[in-house]
């Protein structure tokens, strides 16, 4: 554990560009929140605020820890995670837009066990990764660890019925395979794979999931499904370069729009902000995003850097699958865009995953960085 000595001491230590990026998002994001729902009767930039405060005090209590000590018990965490998403099965478990993914305490507060199982998953895939370094690109070790993400994955997804989540796990666990080195041959097999099982896979999927594919191609097939999706792109189109104002977006503030202060907060920038709302958005992500990958470059173990990776990876998935999503180039998945939607579990749950990688960067310097 990294030694506390005086909060002007910590600050000099930590990663404050980490912290500091992360502020900016959320006051950005939280200025878009308050706008989303100007017109709605709710507590939600309360908790929104609070969710933020929460954050801040994770990350400062997460980077003093240092997970390097604890990998070795990654199996004991394997096993905690999957238990904790089991929880859903419970009567705890809330359903909310079709998706039990919530585990209600009371009426006021949850949690989404597939958001925070992310970092979970984060740190004992980088633990089993790290283990099995040496010899990863041997056909066993890649069925071990396609095995770690399948059980999580199956966790996740069948308690809660939320593909999305599941979705984001599979983009982390590609991009920490990436990240460790993986034969190129292996993801070019795997990408045969899934093409040649795409006609397999159609068959299993149909009704609701099938159409939000299908609309992307063409609104007319199930109107209902695509409504999200061309709202959104007619706010995002209808902010033009500089938006049309805070508070005035015509269809943000005057419509019935489910999902704009969450999946969808991006749309509102882009109504609002116009193009140059969009760019900020973009660029602070992108900029953390950038410092994360950084901050893995700098480590000097296998395990921090590939767990580094994969809360990179975690942001950036979740930051393409959700303007995708908001342009209509991806299916409607229900993805948080990372620090800027609404949404108390996700914000926690990213400032934990940056104060861990700021906790990296306190301890773990390589010698011609000292």
């Amino acid at each position: 554990m990294y030694s506390f000595r005086s909060l002007g001491h910590y600050l000099k230590h930590t990663d404050l560009y980490l912290l500091i990026l992360a502020l900016c998002c959320s006051i950005y994001g939280g200025i878009l929140v308050y706008s989303a729902t100007y017109s709605m009767e709710s507590n939600n930039m309360t908790i929104q605020i609070i969710s933020v405060l929460i954050g801040v005090v994770a990350f400062v209590i997460t980077s003093l820890f240092d997970l390097e000590e604890l990998s070795r018990y990654w199996k004991f965490f394997f096993v905690a995670n999957i238990l904790f998403q089991m929880l859903l099965f419970t009567p705890l478990g809330y359903s909310e837009g079709g998706n039990t993914s919530w585990l209600r305490f009371g009426s006021s507060i949850g949690i989404q066990p597939g958001e925070i199982g992310k970092v979970i998953f984060i740190f004992t895939f980088a633990a089993h990764l790290a283990q099995e370094f040496d010899r990863m690109n041997h056909w066993r070790t890649l069925l071990g660890l396609g095995l770690h993400l399948l059980i999580t994955v199956s966790a996740v997804v069948i308690p809660s019925s939320d593909m999305g989540v599941g979705l984001s796990y599979i983009f982390i666990f590609i991009i920490m395979l990436f990240g460790a080195g993986l034969s190129l041959k292996w993801f070019a097999g795997g990408l045969i794979v899934i093409v040649a099982s795409i006609p397999f896979v159609w068959q299993i999927i149909s009704g609701f999931r099938l159409n939000r594919i299908l609309v992307l191609f063409d609104p007319a097939i199930d109107e209902s499904v695509a409504w999200q999706t061309e709202k959104s792109k007619v706010a995002i189109g209808a902010g033009r370069i500089f938006g049309s104002g805070f508070l005035q977006g015509s269809q943000m503030q005057h419509s019935n729009f489910p999902g704009k202060h969450t999946d969808f907060i991006f749309a509102v920038a882009g109504e609002e902000f116009g193009l140059v709302g969009c760019l900020i958005v973009l660029g602070l992500l992108s900029l953390l995003i950038l410092r994360l990958f950084y901050v893995s470059f700098t480590a000097n173990s296998t395990f921090s850097a590939l767990m580094i990776i994969g809360i990179a990876g975690m942001f950036l998935s979740q930051t393409f699958e959700n303007i995708l999503m908001c342009i209509g180039m991806f299916p409607v998945v229900g993805i948080t865009l990372p620090l800027f939607s609404y949404g108390g579990s996700s914000v926690i749950t990213m400032y934990i995953a940056l104060g861990i990688a700021a906790g990296v960067r306190m301890r773990e310097k390589p010698n011609w960085l000292k």
